[in-house]
């Protein structure tokens, strides 16, 4: 059976601590980028919700990662997330489109706009947010997902309201966020969020072998078993996706290490 490509990675390539843990202590800072690159297959970039970046910015990014189906997610900036109403998000998300994240090209992978734990699900306000998300920028075929961190989205509504807009929808493994790991476009994006530093790999090895076995089943276009759904009687067609997934816990040290590990375990 076909199975979607599956990408593995972590959240940027900036840490302090990583230096001398993960990045050998000789690699230089400007290396470093092209050094995980190398070896992981994806990476989130948190910055862009903190603050734009220049078209030569991403034209670099691009130019230090291998020609290999690398791919960079992005995160879209906190002003087009962060407000009471989301409808009039248009001009902010129209301005983080526009400032060059063309240049990464087909090294793209989707956008994530991650939303408060405050954020209540309001239909009307959020399916708005939704029809402002561009489809395409000039030949670049851009995709969506979002994460959301309140109960109130635990509905069928919910996820019905994703695949309207062909949006994705962010299965965040996580302490205290809602687990919602319903399938509403044409790719999976899963954060994985309770490893841990005192572990080498940051998840234990039957918890690596254990999401492993997830990414493989969201490839091949199936649900895993036991993860919680807001929809459970929607009928997932079984169409080979795309997977993204991320390693991103507190502290996040041991997190390239369990990114390799993941990778080993699916190749």
């Amino acid at each position: 059976m076909t199975q979607g490509k599956i990408r593995i990675g972590v959240g940027g390539w900036t840490f302090e601590p990583w230096r001398g843990v993960y990045f050998p202590a000789d690699l230089k800072q400007k290396d470093e980028l092209s050094y995980m690159a190398g070896r992981l297959t994806a990476i989130e970039v948190n910055g862009t919700y903190y603050g734009s970046q220049k078209p030569e910015t991403f034209a670099k990014w691009a130019a230090e990662a291998p020609d290999n189906g690398f791919k960079f997610t992005l995160k879209g900036n906190r002003f087009c997330t962060n407000r009471k109403v989301l409808a009039e998000a248009g001009e902010s998300v129209g301005r983080f489109v526009g400032q060059g994240i063309a240049e990464l090209g087909e090294k793209l992978g989707p956008i994530l706009w991650q939303f408060a734990p405050t954020k209540k699900f309001d239909p009307g306000d959020f399916g708005a947010f939704l029809a402002l998300l561009p489809e395409k920028l000039g030949s670049l075929r851009l995709r969506h997902c979002v994460e959301v961190r309140h109960d109130s989205f635990v509905t069928p509504e919910f996820p019905a309201l994703l695949r309207k807009h062909g949006v994705g929808l962010v299965y965040a493994d996580h302490a205290t966020y809602p687990e919602i790991a319903d399938v509403t476009a044409d790719f999976v994006y899963a954060r994985l969020q309770t490893g841990s530093d005192e572990v080498a790999t940051a998840y234990a090895e039957s918890d690596l072998d254990l999401w492993a076995g997830r990414l493989k089943t969201w490839a091949l276009g199936g649900a895993p078993a036991g993860l919680p759904l807001a929809d459970p009687g929607h009928g997932l067609k079984a169409t080979p996706r795309e997977v993204f997934c991320f390693i991103i816990h507190e502290g996040k040290v041991r997190a390239p290490h369990g990114a390799e590990a993941l990778i080993g375990r699916v190749a």
